[in-house]
């Protein structure tokens, strides 16, 4: 899951990001709300996680602008202010939850688990035959074991598996995987392909390779129409 946090606070930020990416997530990060907006103008996440008081323009602008682009991105709000007003006016400009600071993170955790859930519309998951991607747990099972994955291989599975039988682009997974300011070579993303497709071995379901485009999860012959 790719999460921007558009949060002026270093000191909340930093302990945001090593949360979030402790838990398997790519996380971006910005400091204005200038650049909150032109990241998700310019970038595909799952997740906003949004300060209110952001320098340059309010984060009451950026959501404005978010949904006037009729982005669906789910939007956790996050602001100094405990008033009843100001949650109504952000969750009125379109934001998904709300929370107000200071905050606790198991309570930011459950809240964007709760968001995940509800943006996937499916509470279980994303599942390809008998392998399952528990969208909230961030963990992969098969058969209701579950699979040694590391948090890059998780990533690059959900990935696929949410477009099973389409190709994915190696440009687009490595999109999907690093953040600003990481380097991941097409020839990792191979390695990693390489890795995981050993690891699905016992699972009986394999990482097809389109030569010159990419990569796709083939579903089981049960699961083809």
């Amino acid at each position: 899951m790719r999460v921007l946090l558009a949060e002026d606070d270093p000191i909340i930020a930093e302990g945001l990001v090593r949360a979030l990416s402790k838990s398997g997530c790519t996380v971006d990060h910005v400091t204005t709300g200038i650049d909150a907006d032109n990241a998700v103008a310019s970038a595909e996440f799952d997740l906003l996680i949004l300060d209110l008081g952001l320098p340059r323009l309010p984060g009451i602008e950026v959501l404005k602008r978010v949904r006037a682009r009729k982005s669906t991105v789910p939007v956790l709000i996050l602001t100094a202010e405990s008033g009843v007003e100001e949650r109504v006016r952000g969750l009125d400009a379109g934001a998904d939850d709300y929370l107000v600071k200071p905050f606790a993170l198991p309570e930011l955790e459950a809240r964007i688990r709760a968001l995940v859930r509800r943006g996937s519309g499916n509470p279980t998951g994303v599942a390809v035959g008998n392998l399952r991607f528990d969208t909230v747990e961030r963990v992969v099972r098969y058969r209701d074991q579950l699979l040694d994955l590391s948090a890059r291989e998780v990533a690059l599975l959900e990935v696929l598996m949410s477009r099973a039988g389409r190709v994915v682009a190696k440009e687009q997974l490595i999109e999907r995987l690093c953040g600003w300011g990481e380097e991941v070579s097409p020839n990792a993303i191979e390695v990693y392909i390489h890795r995981l497709r050993k690891k699905l071995e016992v699972c009986g379901n394999n990482i097809a390779t389109v030569r010159g485009l990419g990569y796709y999860l083939e579903k089981p012959r049960d699961d083809i129409a």
